[in-house]
């Protein structure tokens, strides 16, 4: 087994039995802190079996909206997910909503969302190699073009 596929197992178990039943049971608090960065879980239904689904991932609030990314490496299955269905429920770790998702096309956008993304991502925002306080914009374009942002507008 890779690298890769270790991971993917221990984030799996660690969402499954961990992450997603806290943020249910309203304790996302306790979830999502400083050293973890800002998580919230995402609801959607899955596109292919119609079922209910649950993704934490980082995010951040930028005017009314909540936006977060999909990772440069694999296009994960919530990520196709909100795109084929995207009326969506947002678990925060003070409260929960229904919104709408659709993927930034503006790269402005979506650069200056990820920069926020990162900075409140505790650990995990140096994780393309750069520092996301001090890079320059020109930095953080380069190091994160082709990574898909979504925006979820709240309903």
């Amino acid at each position: 087994m890779d690298r890769l596929s270790i991971d993917r197992a221990f984030f799996r178990v660690l969402n499954q039995y961990i992450v997603v039943p806290a943020f249910k049971r309203g304790l996302g608090k306790l979830i999502s802190n400083p050293l973890t960065g800002s998580i919230m879980v995402i609801k959607m239904i899955g596109r292919k079996t119609g079922k209910i689904r649950y993704a934490p991932v980082s995010y951040a609030i930028i005017d009314t909206n909540i936006y977060c990314y999909q990772g440069r490496h694999l296009k994960g299955m919530w990520y196709l997910n909100i795109l084929a269905n995207p009326q969506v429920e947002v678990f925060l770790p003070s409260h929960n909503l229904i919104g709408h998702a659709e993927e930034v096309k503006d790269a402005k956008e979506a650069s200056f969302a990820i920069r926020q993304i990162l900075k409140g991502s505790g650990l995990g925002g140096f994780i393309y190699g750069f520092n996301p306080f001090t890079a320059t914009n020109k930095v953080l374009q380069d190091k994160v073009e082709g990574i898909p942002v979504i925006r979820i507008k709240p309903l």
